[in-house]
């Protein structure tokens, strides 16, 4: 029975401290105040702790609160991704079928979350038991709970080259309502590492202790201690197929006959906490994994969608490098005037952000390229830039000392940089960007630091600069070494 009146408990909790410390009296010649508080608070606080501190297992899955409308949000946020997809791939004939094959798997997502049968999938090694043990659960599942289930066992994790890849088998794994993964004994490193990916794909997760009666007592207890220490308690031990045991029966006469006699399976410790998971998760279970589906199929929706932008952003990027190349080789300036002028141009955003959906006013597409200038410059990108290309460019004396070919080559060199960091930055971006104070500078500056360092490669860049000489000197002598 669950008291539901604090006031009157804490007020019994009260009078029963009261008592206390007045048939203590007679024996405590003291009592300080501390003494006091520390009993007043133990039976005032007395309903607190004996109240289950424990949330309501539905209230959260495995790291992540999940409910019906979170899980709807998460449908209805996959669609629209979906519906970009599809005006963007109207004219795309590679990525079309793909789009038709996820809209028809999103309008699935909504039935999904009234299943009310369970998939539950067994997984782990070889010879791990997991055939077995789906035979034992199926004989045993009207025990479990009055919810149907659908078991599932997976191909072999771990196995040699040739058979189903790792990868493959826990994209089946993440698919289900919840896993059981099985292990005959102590966790290997891969059994691990392939656990955490279960937990981070928010995926519920069981850890079988299975064949435990093929080990000692004592090597039984050790095992299972190690692996409830790993798995914070989330692991129950099972005997799915128990090897047979040497029986004896003496004889009146003295004879003694012997048979080997095979025990029952020792599933209880496992059918007991599936009962209790059913009961009380079984809708959230469901919730969870329509959750998962959605981020995916967001996920893979975006990819193709971004794939598109792409292949539109980079014609305008080489655009407006070679523009910004000509301006700064006709009229040669100092590295700061030319990030300032042609470099980073507020045209060049707005563009991008167009084909991206981050709307931005001429004002605001300012702003964007003065911070991308300034990161440029906190991170020293235009002096190594500058001298990365310089030593490029030394190698031939003609395109060296002809005038503005290095500030030419830079700024455009430095124009790509702007445009290749503000592809990777609007591509992870959900919503459409309406000012300034949007942009996150941290994760702008890593952006920009990382398209740097990629096209730092000296392959790279010297492809780049025989580009850019083309582009300023086309009368230059082919032969020519850059």
């Amino acid at each position: 029975m669950k008291l539901q009146r604090p006031i009157l408990v804490g007020g019994l909790g009260l009078s029963f401290s009261l008592w206390m410390l007045q048939s203590l009296h007679h024996s405590m010649v003291q009592v300080g105040e501390l003494s006091l508080f520390s009993l007043l608070v133990v039976g005032g606080g007395l309903w607190l702790l004996k109240k289950n501190p424990t949330k309501h297992p539905t209230e959260q899955l495995d790291g992540i609160p999940v409910n019906r409308a979170m899980v709807e949000q998460a449908i209805a946020n996959t669609e629209a991704v979906v519906n970009q997809l599809a005006q963007a791939a109207e004219n795309h004939v590679e990525t079309f079928h793909a789009n038709s094959q996820l809209q028809e798997q999103v309008s699935h997502l909504t039935a999904e979350l009234d299943r009310q049968e369970i998939k539950l999938a067994v997984t782990g090694g070889k010879s791990v038991g997991k055939t077995t043990l789906i035979q034992v659960l199926k004989q045993n599942v009207a025990t479990l709970h009055s919810t149907p289930v659908q078991f599932q066992e997976t191909p072999p994790l771990f196995t040699e080259a040739g058979e189903k890849s790792d990868a493959s088998v826990l994209k089946e794994a993440i698919a289900s309502d919840f896993v059981l993964f099985l292990t005959n004994g102590d966790l290997t490193d891969s059994e691990f590492q392939t656990l955490q990916q279960l937990k981070a794909a928010h995926q519920s997760t069981l850890l079988v202790f299975n064949k435990q009666d093929q080990y000692l007592p004592d090597e039984r207890f050790s095992i299972l201690s190690q692996l409830k220490q790993r798995m914070q308690d989330n692991v129950v031990a099972t005997a799915a197929s128990p090897l047979p045991i040497k029986v004896r029966k003496h004889q009146e006469d003295g004879s003694v006959d012997s048979w080997l006699e095979v025990p029952s399976p020792d599933i209880q410790q496992l059918t007991q906490h599936l009962g209790e998971i059913l009961a009380t998760r079984g809708q959230y279970l469901v919730w969870g994994t329509t959750m998962r589906k959605a981020r995916m199929l967001k996920t893979e929706a975006k990819n193709l969608l971004n794939g598109i932008r792409r292949d539109r952003a980079f014609p305008v990027i080489e655009q407006y490098q070679w523009i910004a190349a000509a301006a700064a080789f006709a009229n040669p300036v100092p590295a700061l005037d030319i990030l300032a002028t042609a470099a980073i141009n507020a045209q060049m955003v707005m563009d991008l952000g167009g084909i991206y959906q981050q709307k931005f006013s001429l004002e605001q597409a300012q702003t964007v390229a003065g911070t991308l200038g300034n990161l440029m410059l906190k991170l020293g990108l235009v002096e190594l830039s500058s001298q990365a290309i310089g030593t490029v460019l030394k190698s031939n004396a003609v395109t060296f000392v002809a005038g503005g070919v290095v500030q030419g080559v830079s700024a455009a060199y430095l124009t790509r940089i702007a445009g290749l960091s503000l592809v990777e930055y609007f591509q992870d971006q959900e919503i459409a960007i309406n000012s300034e104070t949007k942009l996150n500078l941290d994760k702008l500056g890593q952006t920009l630091r990382s398209c740097f360092q990629h096209n730092q490669q000296i392959g790279l860049l010297q492809s780049f600069v025989k580009q850019g000489v083309k582009v300023l000197l086309p009368e230059s002598p082919e032969g020519v070494r850059v």
